[in-house]
């Protein structure tokens, strides 16, 4: 399953980071982030818990960025 999420983020190095540190989350498949759309597309493993997933995503990104936000 694929979703895309808008999101905020204030540098693209910051976007880089977030993005990697994502790609390594259990339940992930893949993960792109865009700094200059401000869009963050996620491929979950199947059977992966989404809304697990996206908790461990957003707590992940907060520790790398402070104001990183999915909105």
């Amino acid at each position: 399953m694929n979703k895309s999420f808008k999101i905020e983020v204030d540098c693209a190095n910051c976007a880089n980071l977030v993005e990697s540190a994502v790609k390594k989350i259990e339940g992930v498949k893949d993960a792109s982030i865009s700094f200059m759309t401000q869009k963050m597309k996620i491929a979950f493993d199947e059977g992966a818990d989404v809304s697990a997933v996206m908790e461990a995503v957003a707590k992940t990104a907060k520790k790398i960025e402070p104001d990183f936000c999915i909105l």
